[in-house]
């Protein structure tokens, strides 16, 4: 009689070999490649999307590809809808002209995007699967905080930029194009929304948007434009949430930096709030023309005593006016001089023709020296640029390209 024949099984020391082995390794989310044929679908349709812009060569972007994977892993667990998060990616080598367009100037870059719009400021924290996984869910969390009663509106932090909807209904097109202009901008300004019997009292010519500016005195700006119309109200609320002069932290300082513009800054103790107000008002009298050619920013002496001494000064100097070309820093000459008319600006346009750098090297231009008085060739050496060492570090990105500035 022959043996009867049994199939083998596993033992029960194999079934939990394989049971651990498929709880930790999971079936790997894909993440989306994007080309010129796509990009613009893929993006256009995803509530938020996290795009990495790398290049296989670059050890950088080869140490983030499986963090960016386990970070979509996990976040694709909480959001499985397809379009409520997407992660991508773009192989800078095969599609320069993506990399172009977006302005890629480093590897690997990590931008946001919301219904296909490039958010401003790109994903700079740290290279992790927690760190990204909760980047995202901050991103996805409600940018609009809902009043109960509108006591609340007086007792705003009036240090920050408030902007304050009040409408009839949730579920209107007023309300939906203010929640995406609040999901764009959020970082900048504190968004907060009333509802229908609570807003009544705020909406005697129906829904309406106010802008309550830093300063308990400030007075409010109203928003007269189409509450449907996005484009209108994001650029109303852009001007209002980001102030043409910006305060450099060491925390925004790479962002900034990254810009590529040269600085005009002052730099003033925390507390002296005139001297800023009085710079405020002479970048806006003299320099709003040269919005887009330099960043005009203002800086706590204490915090960047490092600078200071740079260009020879200390806090109890302060308040001092220099301009940071990234190659040298420039000084003005004197900060009373700041209300004299065209000064400031003659400053920032010195810099533009190339008379500063020309100056420190060589002593005052032909054209600056008296009738008769002999022309001197003065060898000098301005400060070297101190916020250049804020720009991305090599140590962290494959930097692209070098920038000469004056």
């Amino acid at each position: 009689m022959r043996p009867a024949i049994f199939p083998l099984l596993p033992d029960a020391g194999c079934l939990l070999l394989l049971l651990v082995s498929w709880l930790f390794n999971p079936t790997r989310s894909e993440i989306t490649s994007l080309d010129s044929g796509n990009i613009d679908d893929i993006l256009n349709n995803a509530d938020v999307a996290l795009v990495n812009f790398y290049a296989d060569w670059c050890r950088f972007s080869q140490m983030l590809h499986p963090i960016f994977e386990e970070a979509s892993n996990v976040i694709k667990e909480e959001y499985p809808d397809k379009n409520q998060v997407v992660f991508a990616r773009v192989d800078c080598d095969q599609h320069s002209d993506i990399a172009q367009r977006y302005r890629i100037s480093k590897y690997p870059t990590l931008k946001l995007f919301r219904n296909g719009m490039m958010m401003k400021r790109e994903y700079r924290g740290q290279r992790s699967v927690t760190a990204i996984a909760d980047y995202i869910r901050q991103q996805k969390s409600n940018p609009v905080r809902e009043v109960q009663d509108l006591e609340e509106i007086s007792s705003l932090d009036r240090s920050r930029r408030n902007i304050v909807g009040y409408f009839e209904q949730k579920d209107s097109d007023n309300y939906r194009t203010f929640e995406r202009v609040a999901n764009i901008l959020h970082d900048d300004c504190v968004f907060l929304s009333a509802f229908g019997a609570v807003s009544k009292a705020e909406r005697f010519s129906g829904d309406n948007v106010i802008y309550k500016p830093p300063g308990e005195n400030a007075p409010d700006m109203v928003y007269l434009g189409s509450l449907t119309n996005f484009d209108l109200i994001y650029a109303w609320t852009q001007d209002k949430c980001v102030p043409l002069v910006r305060e450099i932290t060491f925390e925004n300082g790479e962002e900034l930096t990254e810009e590529g513009l040269p600085f005009l800054i002052l730099f003033h103790m925390k507390d002296d709030l005139e001297s800023l107000e009085k710079f405020q008002q002479e970048v806006a009298r003299q320099l709003i023309s040269e919005k887009g050619t330099i960043n005009f920013l203002h800086a706590d002496c204490d915090k960047f005593r490092h600078p200071l001494l740079h260009i020879q000064k200390t806090p109890a100097d302060c308040p001092v006016i220099a301009i940071d070309s990234f190659r040298h820093m420039y000084v003005f000459p004197d900060f009373s001089d700041l209300s004299v008319p065209g000064k400031l600006k003659q400053f920032v346009l010195d810099l533009h023709s190339g008379k500063l750098h020309r100056e420190f090297h060589h002593g005052p231009d032909p054209t600056d020296v008296a009738p008769g008085q002999p022309i001197q060739d003065l060898a000098s050496s301005p400060p070297e640029s101190s916020f250049q060492k804020l720009a991305p570090s090599e140590h962290r990105y494959t930097l692209l390209r070098e920038k000469d500035e004056l």
